[in-house]
């Protein structure tokens, strides 16, 4: 059996809700507990939470107004941006950031939830850089872990004395653990494990994975120029492909937990029109939990055929069908958010444009590591995506998810925390 944990997330976008979803099978009582609407928080703290999710989604989507959008966001991403990483250098001086954050825990934010928690002796893990400081400076009792939800990361996941923290830190990438190391996290405080994706998109032995991954090449690779090329390879990993995959070609388009870029995906929808109308695509259009992007969304193109929209009420739910549409999906478009990770699922990414520094980050490591490409423009997407797909280039990506791609997260911090001391 498994060690159990607190896992305490936010609400405030899907990137820190998705990665603590995926540790639920470890969490106590079974359940996230959310640390800006957790039962009995005091209205100081949820105020405090409200005002900062607030402005963080009205800035998102006001970065698409013309001219001004872009210069207000530019301001606030200043403050949570990450700097060049060569020449390799001590990084670890506080910011605004730090002083804001710690000014707030010597008023006492935080401390409600923290020892709340701290009745039961068992770790704790958290997907917020916030809720680790809170656990630290309020003596949490027992293990404090931070899930790393990006590729590359700024000062900001590093707390006030990095030297002496005990916070210690679930590293997703290479250059995630090393950029901690440069904030002057003391290296056996990190632990490279990857990001914990979802268990049931991958089945034991990548069972699960491999089968979808086989369907998925069948469509991602129609004039079979990447299966001729690497037919050994594809055949030694995966076995024999079927004739016809088991699903029509399969688009699932992601808006952001702000809101932000929804009209893409139905400029995609109309492009391909013809197509979805003649059952040759299929297009999901994922709204999240936000009732006014599905709303959008189903006044918009809900009576196009082949047309599915994902909406559900709560993260748990959504995420699940989320997880569950995946295993039909062959493109994944999205803005380089915490999705980027799930091109380890062996699904290539269509990259959306990104918004705030360390998507800037994430879209990079994208296209350096083949698992995706930057969109062109969705109104040519029946030139573009099927040239791609004619020569192959996106079943390339796909293959260099499943080959190249840390997908042991959850696994590896399962470990950990087995072996953490304390009950």
């Amino acid at each position: 059996m498994s060690k159990k944990a607190w896992v305490v997330s936010i609400d405030m976008g899907y990137g820190h809700q998705r990665a603590a979803y995926a540790l639920k099978s470890i969490a106590c009582e079974n359940r996230i507990i959310t640390a800006n609407n957790y039962k009995g928080i005091p209205q100081k703290d949820k105020d405090l939470w409200r005002q900062s999710r607030s402005f963080y989604e009205f800035i998102s989507r006001f970065k698409n107004v013309p001219f001004i959008g872009d210069y207000a966001f530019a301001i606030y991403d200043n403050f949570q941006r990450i700097v060049n990483f060569y020449p390799k250098r001590d990084l670890s001086d506080i910011n605004i950031v730090q002083k804001s954050i710690y000014s707030l825990l010597k008023k006492n934010w935080g401390r409600h939830l923290v020892k709340k928690l701290s009745r039961e002796n068992i770790p704790l893990i958290t997907t917020f850089f916030n809720v680790a400081f809170m656990a630290e400076y309020f003596n949490y009792p027992n293990e404090i872990f931070c899930v790393v939800c990006d590729t590359d990361i700024s000062r900001g996941w590093a707390p006030l004395d990095p030297r002496q923290t005990r916070i210690k830190y679930f590293a997703s990438t290479i250059r995630a653990k090393e950029r901690l190391e440069l904030y002057g996290i003391k290296k056996e405080n990190i632990f490279l494990t990857g990001f914990p994706l979802p268990e049931k998109n991958i089945g034991p032995k990548d069972k699960i994975l491999k089968e979808d991954l086989k369907n998925r090449l069948v469509n991602l690779d129609t004039e079979k120029k990447y299966y001729k090329k690497y037919k050994s390879l594809i055949d030694s990993e995966l076995g024999k492909l079927p004739k016809k995959s088991d699903h029509p070609l399969t688009i699932l388009y992601s808006v952001g937990g702000a809101g932000a870029q929804s009209e893409i995906g139905v400029q995609m929808v109309e492009a391909l029109k013809d197509k979805l109308e003649a059952g040759e695509v299929r297009i999901i259009l994922s709204a999240g939990v936000r009732p006014t992007v599905r709303d959008y969304f189903e006044e918009t193109v809900s009576n196009i055929k082949n047309v599915e929209i994902i909406y559900e009420k709560n993260f748990r739910t959504y995420f699940e069908t989320f997880n569950n549409a995946l295993r039909k999906t062959d493109i994944l478009w999205t803005k380089p958010s915490e999705l980027s990770f799930y091109a380890m699922l062996a699904i290539p990414i269509i990259i959306a444009p990104e918004i705030g520094s360390q998507e800037k980050f994430n879209k990079r490591w994208i296209e350096k590591s083949g698992f995706g490409v930057e969109q062109k423009d969705p109104l040519h997407i029946n030139d573009w995506l099927f040239d791609s797909i004619n020569r192959g280039y996106l079943a390339e990506m796909a293959m260099n998810g499943f080959m190249k791609g840390e997908r042991n997260g959850l696994k590896n911090i399962k470990k950990i925390i087995k072996s953490c001391s304390g009950s």
